[in-house]
């Protein structure tokens, strides 16, 4: 099983695609990995998302393409059959998390209050996705959770601004999600490309800018 602290020690974020459809989520994720991504997560509620895996699997190997609103047993098995590196989901599901663990692939289940994020962590996955951020407070949530629950590794993820990424890591989360202020419209046909290159750019100087902070602090 791989180890997501280990594969995206360098630039923990994640870009989530969800969409009306899958067809421009390679074209996607190809422009996100020349910008620097090392991972991405295709949405199951976008129809063609499994299709999606395989093809960006094929074509892009450096790049780690999970599999994200993971909700059924079924899914599970379709996404990891299709490819996916990763699994993620809104909700925790015991069952899900150990059907995936015993295909060696990593699970990080969804939860939201501290509660619900040590019951998950209990689970014995790799990281905990705490969503939807935004709404409930952002980074002054997540430096909040960090505090009482420290040894928690935290996925934060609904509503991060691009420019958020690095603010982020700096409270103390794991890896960062982020979705719509990233994509935009380049997954509608003629979306722009260019301005999703710019950015996504963007997104790696706020982590990169970060993480040479907290090397210099140490």
């Amino acid at each position: 099983m791989i180890q997501l602290s280990d594969e995206l020690s360098d630039r923990p974020v994640v870009a989530v695609l969800r969409a009306a459809g899958a067809d421009r989520f390679l074209e996607v994720s190809a422009v996100l990995a020349d910008a620097g991504f090392g991972a991405v997560e295709f949405t199951l509620t976008t129809p063609g998302a499994v299709a999606a895996i395989a093809a960006a699997r094929a074509a892009l190997p450096d790049l780690l393409v999970g599999a994200g609103t993971v909700r059924t047993l079924e899914q599970v098995h379709l996404a990891i059959d299709a490819g996916a590196s990763f699994l993620v989901s809104q909700v925790t599901s015991e069952v899900l998390v150990a059907a995936a663990a015993a295909r060696g692939v990593p699970f990080i289940p969804g939860a939201l209050t501290p509660n619900e994020i040590v019951a998950a962590w209990e689970l014995g996955v790799q990281a905990v996705k705490v969503s939807p951020v935004g709404p409930v407070g952002g980074v002054d949530y997540i430096s909040e959770l960090v505090g009482p629950l420290p040894d928690i590794a935290l996925m934060p993820t609904g509503l991060v601004r691009i420019d958020e990424a690095g603010d982020y890591l700096a409270a103390g989360a794991a890896v960062v999600g982020i979705s719509r202020d990233l994509t935009r419209d380049a997954l509608l046909p003629g979306g722009d490309l260019q301005g999703l290159a710019e950015r996504a750019a963007r997104v790696i100087r706020s982590v990169d800018v970060q993480r040479q902070l907290s090397r210099s602090e140490q």
